[in-house]
């Protein structure tokens, strides 16, 4: 069902004027409800490597929806209440601060030397580590995060607020400093977005079927 939605409805219509054939992506679920302004989230993963965009969404659809742990696995019964987003990353540039970016235009990728393992006597070093590890194991020397573009103004940060969601979404638990923000590497980009909801899915599908 993810697939046929994805690869059917969004991939078929996504009509991004500058989308490559490749691109770094995220495929976002949402729940959506007359009772809230925003949707809420339901799942979000992603690569920042390119992917073949047919398959990088068929894969990523399926993905987000059932492997991102912080959520339970989506049932076919929530399918009615749902909203799908798919995120085409562009743009990766290296920020000079960590305020070197803006609201409503970049996504953030932030980049943290664990100070719990520099205490540790841990090396660090940020070298091969565009991908990132896995974020929210405080033992990893190199802590990491994102928030794409959307993320910020939906949630009524500032660059501050996010930057330090972002350091605890990338497991450090300790007290933020100012010398912790000064010592992040940031790299800010850009998105095309396009979304389609489960009533959207039915009206292609209706369509194919007058067809």
């Amino acid at each position: 069902m993810c697939i046929t939605w994805l690869s059917r409805t969004i991939f078929a219509g996504i009509a991004l004027a500058n989308a490559a054939s490749f691109s770094p992506l995220f495929v976002t679920w949402n729940t959506i409800s007359s009772l809230r302004k925003t949707p809420k989230l339901r799942g979000c993963i992603g690569t920042f490597e390119p992917q073949p965009l047919a398959e990088g969404l068929a894969e990523y659809a399926i993905t987000s929806a059932i492997r991102d742990h912080r959520f339970h696995p989506i049932k076919e019964d929530e399918l009615s209440k749902l909203e799908c987003a798919v995120s085409l990353l562009t743009d990766f540039e290296e920020c000079q601060d960590y305020l070197d970016w803006e609201i409503g235009t970049h996504g953030i990728y932030i980049y943290l030397e664990n100070p719990a393992a520099q205490a540790n006597g841990k090396p660090g070093g940020l070298s091969g580590l565009l991908n990132g590890s896995r974020s929210g194991r405080s033992s990893q020397q190199i802590l990491t995060a994102t928030y794409l573009p959307d993320v910020m103004p939906e949630q009524d940060w500032t660059k501050v607020e996010a930057i330090d969601s972002a350091i605890r979404k990338a497991g450090w638990n300790g007290k933020i400093t100012e010398e912790i923000r000064k010592g992040l590497r940031v790299r800010r980009y850009k998105s095309e977005r396009l979304s389609k909801t489960y009533k959207d899915y039915l009206a292609w599908k209706q369509g194919q079927g007058s067809r």
